[in-house]
């Protein structure tokens, strides 16, 4: 097992597109659906795959594309300290004061750590300044605990 780390920042207002943040249902609109759900449904399986936005699952950024994932790493711990080193990079944009403990800080990477050993994944996410919003994401891989049958996004 390994694990991938993700990261994506951007608009508030992006990030609550939650249609395209789901992976769409495995079939299709029944036959005699109304036009706008097939379209809707076109547009989500074609889109889900292929945009940036983090998922409401955390398991499915592995069906991102494979240049979304910004590092991997064997160890727990590796992967832990790559969060540690994002937070702080992060830390002075929260929004919120009480989110800046460094405390608070580092029990999230003990966490992590404890997460990931055990085959979870973890996803992590914090308001910037307004309007935009940090999403931190660490996936477990090969297989995934939550949803086995995903591949690998960098093919091992």
């Amino acid at each position: 097992m390994h694990h991938h780390g993700y990261l994506w920042t951007g608009p508030k207002d992006a990030f609550d597109q939650e249609a395209l943040r789901r992976p769409p249902h495995p079939d299709p609109p029944p036959p005699g659906s109304g036009p706008e759900l097939i379209q809707r449904y076109r547009e989500v399986a074609s889109q889900f795959p292929r945009t940036d936005l983090p998922p409401t699952e955390t398991a499915y950024w592995l069906v991102k594309p494979r240049s979304l994932v910004r590092g991997t790493w064997a160890d727990p711990g590796g992967a832990a300290e790559w969060l540690s080193s994002q937070l702080a990079l992060y830390t002075a944009r929260f929004a919120s004061s009480s989110q800046q403990a460094p405390e608070r800080l580092a029990a999230l990477a003990v966490s992590a750590v404890g997460q990931l050993a055990a085959g979870g994944d973890l996803s992590l996410g914090f308001y910037l300044e307004r309007p935009s919003y940090l999403s931190l994401a660490v996936v477990s891989c090969s297989p995934n605990r939550a949803v086995p049958g995903l591949p690998c996004p960098l093919g091992s």
